[in-house]
């Protein structure tokens, strides 16, 4: 039997809060600032508190969690009896996250690795879950590691938003790519890429965008054994319609996620988010 091995994320997995219990998966929360108001996601604000933020052009920042706050979480799990830690966290390109996990876990009382898995939301989730899932069977913590990079090696994530304005002001997306993604009001496709977003098709309209983007998530699943998510802010329809489709549509899927974003990734992408996570096994 391998000694106890925690697993711990950030609050931008957004995982079901009952796998979270079930695999005893433990998440730090990000911070969204709205006005002069520092708010803990997933507890103090939720998501569509800041999509009425942004529609009425609020200003909306996020923060990373503070290496105090890692190192409070990494000596919570010792103390309950974890005799090593695998640390995962969204693209460092994204939020100094990472960094500051990386200098908790210098000081930590028992061994913690840090991985930026590139990803975010449940691209960042399946990760964890690949994790936790490898330590319950008996796997070390190198074995836990090496599973969380894996499975981020294997998933894409693809998504269109209604504007690239959002990500432009938090600086996500450079300027040129959104002007592009402005030009002749086509409306964007995007996809993760080596840890950032990148623009990767111009569509006409919302549904042709939509409908592009239903076919990309069947074509990289092809006919592997695949978990998805579906994500959406303030767009629950156009979630909800989009997992029957693709429920219908793909052969050997495993499991499939519907939820909307947490506040932090919805202040960089606004209201309209509809996103997809394609996630082999």
């Amino acid at each position: 039997m391998s000694p106890h091995v925690a697993i711990v994320t950030d609050s931008t997995a957004y995982l079901p809060q009952q796998a979270m219990e079930r695999h005893r998966i433990t998440s730090v929360p990000l911070t969204v600032v709205l006005g002069d108001e520092a708010l803990e996601e997933g507890t103090e604000i939720s998501a569509r508190s800041v999509a009425t933020a942004l529609q009425k052009r609020r200003p909306v920042t996020t923060s990373r969690p503070s290496p105090a706050v890692f190192a409070a979480a990494y000596r919570k799990a010792a103390e309950a009896g974890a005799a090593g830690i695998v640390s995962l966290h969204l693209s460092a390109e994204f939020s100094g996250t990472y960094d500051a996990a990386v200098l908790a876990a210098q000081e930590a009382p028992v061994p913690v690795r840090v991985v930026d898995t590139g990803m975010v939301a449940m691209a960042l989730g399946f990760c964890a879950l690949a994790a936790a899932e490898t330590v319950e069977a008996g796997g070390s913590l190198d074995e836990a590691v090496a599973a969380a990079e894996k499975r981020a090696e294997g998933t894409a994530a693809y998504f269109y938003v209604d504007t690239l304005d959002y990500l432009r002001r938090g600086g996500r997306i450079g300027a040129a790519q959104a002007l592009l993604g402005s030009a002749l009001a086509v409306k964007p496709l995007l996809q993760l890429d080596n840890g950032r977003i990148e623009l990767m098709e111009k569509v006409r309209t919302a549904s042709k965008a939509i409908a592009r983007l239903e076919e990309i998530v069947v074509e990289r699943a092809g006919a592997s054994h695949v978990d998805v998510a579906v994500h959406h802010l303030a767009a629950a329809e156009r979630a909800d319609a989009l997992a029957e489709r693709l429920r219908g549509r793909l052969p050997d899927l495993a499991e499939l996620h519907v939820s909307e974003v947490g506040a932090v990734i919805g202040a960089h992408t606004g209201p309209g988010l509809l996103g997809a996570v394609v996630s082999p096994r």
